[in-house]
C-alpha cells in the first residue's frame, strides 16, 4: 500500500509540474493583458483583454459566464474609454496615441469568465523606436490584487511568432510603469524562429509525415526484376541513405516553390482542393508501393506531390500573420526547418527499416503499412472533399486518453 500511495504522490507532482506552466500563462479572472504585434514597417498593432467579472467590478454590472457580444455592446464605448484613459506608450519618439479600431472589438469565451476584446494600433510606429514606455493601471482602483501583463504575440526581430505566452511587462498597483527595450532584435532572430516553426509544423503535420513514410518505406529494399511482386534488401546503408535523402530533399525543392508562389499571391489555390490532393498523394504513394503505377522515379513522384504539399504550408504561414517583411528570410528559414525535420524524421525511421530489411517478413510489414497508410488517405480524402467530420478521431483521441491512464500518467 505504501508503494501505492508513493506512486500517486509522484504521479501527483509530475502532473502538478506540467500543469504549472498552463496555470501560470492561462487567462485568469483577475488579470488583464495588453497584447502586442510589432511590425517593422506597419508599426505596432494590438488588443486590449479584460474579464467580464473585472468589468462588473469596475462598472457595477452582472455579466455572467457565457455572455454574447451583443450583451456587452452597450458598454462596449464606455470600456474603450476607460481603457484609454488607464493605458499610455510613450518612447524616445514622443508619445504614441492609441487608435482604436472602430467595429474590431469581440469576446474570448473562457470557463472562468469571458474576455472582452479590444483592438487598437499605435500611432507614429511606423519607424520603431528604441524602446517602448507603457502606463497601465486599469482595475487597480477596484482590486488590489489585479495584475495585468504585456505580451509579444508578434514580433520577427525578436524571434517571437504568434505565442500568447511571452510576457514582456507586467503591472500591480504599486507598479503601473515600465519599459520594454526593442533595440536588442535582429534579423537572425527571426530568421532561427523561422528555422523552428518549419521543424514544428513538420512534427505536428501527421499527413505530411505519413506521406514521408510512404516514400521511406520502400528504401531498404529493391524491387527484383525477374518477379512481379519480388523485393531483395538493399546492401549498403550509405547508398540507401543517401538515395531517400535526394527524394525528401526534392519533396522539399517543389513545396519550396509553391510556398513560395503562394506566399507572393502569384499563384493560389483553395484550400479544400489542396488538402484533399495532398491527402489523396498518401494513398497514391503508398499504392505505388504495392503495384508499380508510376514509371517515373521516386524522386519525381515526390517532386510532382511536393508542389500541393507546398499549397498546404501557405496556409500555415499565413496562419502564423506573417507580413511581406522579411518574406525572403522567412520563407528560407521555414523551409530549412522543414527539411531539418524530415531529416530528423528519416534519422529515426531509416535505420530501424534497415536492420529490419533482411526479414521475410519486411515485404508483409511495406504492403501491411501502405494498405493502412491508403485507408487512412481515403478517410482524410472523403472528409476533406465533402467537408465532413466522421468520428474516428474523437474514438482515436478517446483511445489514446485511456492508454494515458492505463500508463498511470492521468
Amino acid at each position: 500500500m505504501s508503494n501505492y500511495i508513493f506512486k500517486r504522490k509522484i504521479n501527483l507532482l509530475i502532473i502538478i509540474f506540467l500543469f504549472i506552466p498552463l496555470i501560470a500563462l492561462s487567462h485568469i479572472p483577475n488579470q488583464s493583458y495588453i497584447y502586442l504585434r510589432i511590425y517593422e514597417t506597419e508599426g505596432i498593432e494590438g488588443r486590449f483583454e479584460i474579464n467580464t467579472r473585472e468589468i462588473n467590478k469596475i462598472f457595477g454590472t452582472d455579466f455572467k459566464n457565457g455572455v454574447k457580444f451583443s450583451d456587452v455592446k452597450p458598454y462596449i464605448e464606455e470600456i474603450k474609454s476607460y481603457l484609454l484613459k488607464h493605458t499610455s506608450f510613450a518612447s524616445d519618439l514622443g508619445s504614441h496615441k492609441i487608435i482604436l479600431e472602430d467595429g474590431k472589438s469581440d469576446i474570448f469565451p473562457y470557463t472562468l469568465g469571458d474576455f472582452v476584446q479590444v483592438y487598437f494600433h499605435l500611432e507614429n510606429t511606423n519607424i520603431l523606436p528604441k524602446n517602448l514606455t507603457v502606463n497601465y493601471s486599469a482595475a487597480f482602483e477596484k482590486d488590489d490584487t489585479h495584475r495585468g501583463y504585456l505580451i509579444t504575440e508578434y514580433s520577427w526581430r525578436d524571434g517571437v511568432i504568434n505565442e500568447e505566452a511571452n510576457i514582456t511587462l507586467d503591472f500591480s498597483p504599486s507598479k503601473t510603469q515600465d519599459t520594454m527595450d526593442l533595440s536588442k532584435s535582429s534579423i537572425w532572430n527571426g530568421f532561427y524562429a523561422m528555422i523552428k516553426q518549419g521543424v514544428w509544423h513538420i512534427w505536428i503535420g501527421l499527413d505530411h509525415i505519413l506521406f514521408l513514410l510512404a516514400l521511406i518505406l520502400p528504401s531498404v529494399v529493391r524491387r527484383r526484376k525477374d518477379k512481379a511482386f519480388g523485393w531483395e534488401p538493399v546492401q549498403t546503408f550509405k547508398s540507401a541513405f543517401l538515395n531517400i535523402v535526394k527524394v525528401i530533399t526534392f519533396f522539399t525543392i517543389a513545396h519550396t516553390i509553391t510556398l513560395t508562389l503562394a506566399s507572393l499571391e502569384i499563384v493560389k489555390l483553395p484550400s479544400q482542393l489542396v488538402e484533399s490532393i495532398i491527402a489523396f498523394s498518401i494513398g497514391l504513394a503508398a499504392f505505388h508501393n504495392i503495384k508499380p503505377i508510376f514509371k517515373l522515379k521516386d524522386w519525381t513522384i515526390a517532386f510532382i506531390f511536393g508542389l500541393f504539399h507546398g499549397f498546404g504550408f501557405a496556409s500555415v504561414l499565413g496562419d502564423l500573420g506573417l507580413t511581406n517583411e522579411f518574406l525572403t528570410f522567412s520563407l528560407l528559414g521555414f523551409n530549412i526547418g522543414v527539411e531539418l525535420g524530415q531529416l530528423a524524421i528519416i534519422a529515426a525511421i531509416f535505420p530501424v527499416l534497415f536492420l529490419i530489411r533482411k526479414l521475410r517478413l519486411y515485404p508483409k510489414i511495406l504492403i501491411t503499412l501502405s494498405v493502412l497508410l491508403i485507408i487512412i488517405s481515403l478517410y482524410w480524402f472523403i472528409e476533406r472533399v465533402f467537408d465532413v467530420d466522421f468520428p474516428a478521431d474523437e474514438y482515436i483521441i478517446r483511445k489514446l486518453y485511456l492508454f494515458a491512464v492505463w500508463l498511470g500518467l492521468r
